[in-house]
């Protein structure tokens, strides 16, 4: 009896010990990073030149009044055999400056597209960018220029006095930017170019041999044949 009785006083003797051993507090939840959100959309065209390839992602989803525009010339290989006649280097060593080219052959020409200004599509004329050349807003045409360096100064500019709505990027060079240079160094001429272009048009304009969707478009599907009942 006495050694019952002393084993059950062990027993709860050794229960408060067993009780003060609280486990350690779990750390504190991390909280799962935010989804990114997913990149605007783009549609890449290559661009085969007599200098090499260039590869460009249209701004489809940022700039779709211009992208589209330009898609269009695409699609009806109106850019094919069209040249690069323009290389304007901003700064001596060509660090800054831009390359032109597109369509001169009228008869190729789409009626002008609707100005898409930088304040609209949250682009911008840096390295890279292209955009489309114009005269007065609402003028422009498939001729583009390519971005090297920084331009922002083309970025419309509401602030601005005069002429304030800069030109419409509707894309950026993803690959092939050492085409673009080689362009911006080719010969240009001391007499061509009238006004401020004068010195910046190149002695023999660069071919744009074609210019293609990367990824092309479905084949259409062949419209059916009527079927023609016999009496």
């Amino acid at each position: 009896m006495i050694r019952r009785t002393l084993l059950i006083a062990t027993l709860f003797a050794a229960l408060p010990v067993h009780a003060q051993e609280v486990p350690p507090p779990a750390p504190p939840a991390v909280p799962a990073p935010a989804p990114e959100a997913p990149a605007p959309a783009t549609v890449k065209v290559v661009m085969t030149t007599a200098l090499g390839p260039i590869t460009i992602a249209l701004e489809t989803e940022r700039a779709p009044i211009t992208a589209s525009y330009i898609l269009r010339h695409v699609d009806e290989q109106r850019l094919d055999n069209a040249a690069f006649y323009r290389a304007y280097k901003v700064t001596p060593d060509g660090s800054i400056g831009l390359v032109q080219g597109g369509i001169q052959d009228g008869r190729k020409l789409l009626p002008p597209v609707a100005h898409e200004p930088t304040t609209t599509t949250g682009l911008t004329h840096d390295e890279g960018a292209i955009s489309l050349a114009r005269g007065a807003v609402g003028t422009a045409q498939a001729q583009f220029f390519i971005i090297l360096g920084n331009l922002k100064a083309l970025d419309a500019n509401p602030a601005a006095g005069g002429d304030n709505a800069g030109y419409a990027v509707f894309g950026r060079v993803t690959e092939g930017m050492d085409v673009v240079r080689q362009i911006l160094n080719v010969p240009v001429s001391a007499t061509k170019g009238d006004g401020a272009m004068k010195g910046q048009m190149i002695e023999a304009p660069v071919k744009i041999i074609s210019v293609k969707r990367l990824v092309p478009l479905p084949p259409k599907p062949a419209a059916k044949k009527p079927v023609v009942k016999r009496r």
